[in-house]
């Protein structure tokens, strides 16, 4: 495989394996024990890597939210965990803690995440991480030992690398980020923050816009995923595949 078709068959599945510990309920229960419900685990448990920022650094990295959305939740969760003690960095890190307990309670007697989160390593090694606040920040997250757990780790940071690129391509491709998410997941939009109406139809320029972005995406990535060996490859690929099986059995 090449680095292009190794991206085409990881990049769907790994975003959703890496997102799949946001709002279970033990991920939410878990932000409850800090007073924070609702959004505000999920906006302070990815944007905590960053630090105690401006709200609008937060939607910086973020992109696709309405700024109004970002300052009230990243806002309200500071305050919150004022009350606790906590720094955005901590509540970023028992968030972390929760996407490795979604590995070790689904992922455990699945063979080959030693060699999937290994291989995922070395992509995410290989990247110069200029530009990409939100995958600098979660990269630099300590991995844990155990395979399952570090499985999901890594599926994470794929998931943000891809993420932080994209938004970049989007901006070089002279895009607005709601924009694209629109053409993406136009049904997602009010779940952002943005009034209807407020977004208008994208058009046929946008569109192409937005393929361009998805280009670039890919442009950029490639070398990074060109490290990897024939053997390599096909352990990112299987893992990724195992992966998304056990925790969605159903498909998605």
């Amino acid at each position: 495989m090449n680095a292009r078709e190794i991206m085409n068959a990881v990049a769907g599945k790994t975003g959703d394996i890496g997102a799949a510990f946001y709002f279970t309920p033990e991920t939410t229960g878990r932000g409850k024990e800090f007073d924070l419900g609702g959004f505000y685990f999920y906006f302070v448990g990815r944007g905590g890597v960053l630090g105690d920022v401006e709200p609008a650094v937060v939607h910086s990295a973020f992109g696709y939210f309405h700024p109004d959305m970002v300052a009230k939740m990243w806002t309200g969760a500071l305050e919150k965990l004022a009350g606790h003690q906590m720094s955005a960095r901590d509540a970023a890190r028992e968030y972390i803690a929760c996407a490795h307990a979604h590995g070790r309670a689904h992922l455990s007697g699945i063979d080959g995440l030693d060699a999937y989160a290994a291989a995922a390593r070395k992509v995410i090694d290989a990247v110069d991480d200029s530009g990409l606040a939100l995958f600098a920040g979660v990269k630099a997250e300590p991995v844990p030992g155990d395979a399952p757990a570090a499985a999901l780790h890594e599926a994470m940071v794929l998931r943000e690398l891809r993420g932080s690129v994209h938004l970049v391509a989007v901006a070089a491709a002279g895009l607005r980020s709601v924009t694209a998410h629109a053409i993406k997941r136009p049904n997602d939009v009010a779940t952002f923050g943005w009034a209807e109406g407020s977004v208008p139809a994208p058009s046929a320029a946008d569109i192409a816009a937005r393929d361009r972005a998805e280009a670039m995406t890919n442009d950029i990535l490639e070398s990074a995923f060109a490290v990897l060996s024939a053997a390599e490859a096909e352990a990112l690929v299987a893992g990724t595949d195992a992966m998304h099986t056990a925790l969605y059995p159903g498909g998605r």
